[in-house]
């Protein structure tokens, strides 16, 4: 069903060839509760315990091709959640650090990526999502998961000159913008509103 996931989201206006590879080559069925598996490929989020979701298929693919990732860069995920986007980030990046507030969302996660599909370009940690990974930083590419009412200024502050952040932003559900933050050389920062969205709230912890 992957494949016709991946013809789906073609027909949607996602034209990066390797994210829609990465969406072909990856079983959502392995990210979602089992009683929601014949839902896996339906372009809509679903949930996956404790408040939380797996993004719909579209919203996953569009966030991804927007990186703009060629294979070398270091990725920092703010929300495993699930695992399915940092799964599609490690197909398509160098390596990812992913963080999630959520220990058993983030043990449930090990044991897909690490385990079952034996993901050897991915780091784990449970924590504050919003204060990053400063030991492993600047990261090339950043993509948040969760909508915080800013861009958090920690993950701003480690996101690498030439560098490329995506985020929902916005306090109210129905209020939220996807978010493009584009650093260049020099370090200024471009931030660009894409499209609405609605995701649940970035949690500190």
């Amino acid at each position: 069903m992957s494949a016709e996931l991946a013809a789906f989201l073609r027909d949607q206006g996602i034209r990066d060839e390797r994210v829609l590879l990465a969406m072909a080559q990856l079983p959502r069925t392995a990210f979602v509760p089992e009683h929601l598996r014949d839902d896996a490929d339906a372009d809509r989020p679903l949930p996956i315990g404790h408040g939380q979701t797996i993004s719909q298929p579209f919203v996953v693919a569009f966030m991804t091709e927007r990186l703009r990732l060629a294979g070398g860069e270091r990725v920092l995920e703010v929300g495993t959640g699930s695992g399915y986007q940092t799964a599609i980030l490690a197909l398509l990046a160098k390596e990812v650090f992913s963080i999630e507030v959520v220990p058993e969302l983030s043990e449930r996660a090990r044991a897909v990526l690490l385990g079952r599909l034996g993901l050897g370009n991915v780091r784990l940690r449970i924590g504050d999502g919003t204060l990053g990974w400063p030991e492993e930083a600047p990261f090339d590419r950043i993509v948040v998961t969760a909508a915080a009412p800013e861009v958090p200024p920690a993950l701003l502050d480690q996101l690498a000159a030439g560098g490329r952040m995506i985020l929902p932003v916005g306090a109210a559900p129905d209020g939220q913008v996807l978010r493009l933050v584009d650093r260049g050389r020099d370090g200024a920062t471009l931030q660009t509103d894409l499209l609405g969205v609605r995701f649940v709230p970035l949690t500190h912890g």
